[in-house]
């Protein structure tokens, strides 16, 4: 693919930021969430590609943009894209942290069409790939990470979601010595900082969103990082759903299955300041500062890009 698509995707999710930080702490998820996916669907089509998503908003009758299967950009090369144009809405309407908006892209036929349904996930950085396993007790994985970072147990930040759910696995974590950082919303954000000593988190445990889960591997395959998933059907329906896909809810999704090949493009822009992005920022009148980063598996380039819009300039992109 074009490395230069690079690029174009943090236009997309530049726009989505733009729009949905409009709305934060206003306390409406809903109109944040519809500002992110209309300014990310009005930047698709100025890009020279055939989109279909693969992961979006919901099912076409469920959500007016960027629904699952719509084809999107101006035509090019036939890509599959999975995007979250605001993950954590609610972290954006009650003005909380860790709020980004994400687009992951592969070439057509190599993105998992994940079932909106929970998934059992383990993420860990570079330094600690290879040696995890989700089926493994925590300890051991514990141990494995703890062991490839040098660091002794009681210096590991184990993060994950703020859930009753996972309250058996606080216990276990606390009882082999790790640290725990819970967080409200924002699987991807979560994964993503497994693999950057400056957030000081060392691995992500626990059960999430299966779209999420695919959007995490997009990124920690462009950044060598490990990303392991087992889907977890909650009623007869979703069970059947995997069964028609060919999803074997017992076995463990590696990064293989979740994405395949190595031509992977991540893009993500901050709406509200986390642990690797910051936030959108409005100055003086028209103009915005966004911070994104941006992702090629093929090369392993990471870029940081800190933007200043003139959105007086953009008069196609009333944010």
């Amino acid at each position: 693919m074009d490395r230069n698509l690079a690029l174009n995707l943090v236009r997309v999710t530049e726009a989505a930021a733009l729009g949905a930080a409009k709305h934060m702490g206003r306390g409406d998820k809903n109109a944040a969430d519809q500002a992110g996916v209309d300014g990310m669907r009005k930047m698709f089509d100025t890009i020279n590609i055939e989109g279909t998503i693969v992961i979006g908003e919901g099912e076409m009758d469920e959500a007016p943009m960027l629904y699952i299967g719509e084809v999107v950009g101006s035509g090019g090369i036939k890509v599959d894209i999975a995007v979250d144009p605001v993950e954590g809405t609610n972290s954006v309407s009650k003005g909380l942290p860790n709020s980004i908006a994400v687009v992951a892209m592969a070439p057509r036929g190599c993105l998992l069409n994940a079932p909106d349904m929970y998934m059992n996930k383990i993420a860990v950085g570079p330094k600690a790939a290879g040696r995890i396993h989700l089926d493994a007790p925590i300890y051991k994985n514990l141990n494995a990470t703890a062991e490839a970072l040098n660091k002794s147990i009681t210096d590991l930040t184990v993060t994950m979601l703020d859930r009753p759910r996972h309250d058996d696995l606080i216990k276990q974590c606390r009882e082999a010595g790790a640290r725990i950082k819970l967080f409200k919303d924002g699987d991807v954000a979560a994964a993503l900082a497994t693999c950057f000593t400056d957030t000081g988190v060392d691995m992500l445990v626990g059960i999430g969103g299966a779209p999420e889960g695919v959007i995490s591997a997009a990124a920690l395959k462009c950044l060598g990082g490990e990303f392991q998933g087992k889907l977890i059907p909650s009623n007869e329906e979703e069970k059947q759903r995997c069964i028609k896909m060919k999803i074997d809810v017992h076995k463990v999704l590696y990064m293989e299955d979740l994405i395949k090949g190595n031509e992977v493009y991540f893009a993500a822009t901050g709406i509200s300041d986390g642990e690797l992005l910051k936030g959108v920022i409005y100055s003086e009148k028209g103009t915005a500062k966004t911070h994104s980063v941006v992702m090629r598996s093929e090369t392993g380039t990471i870029r940081f890009v800190e933007t200043i819009h003139k959105l007086n300039k953009k008069p196609k992109y009333a944010f």
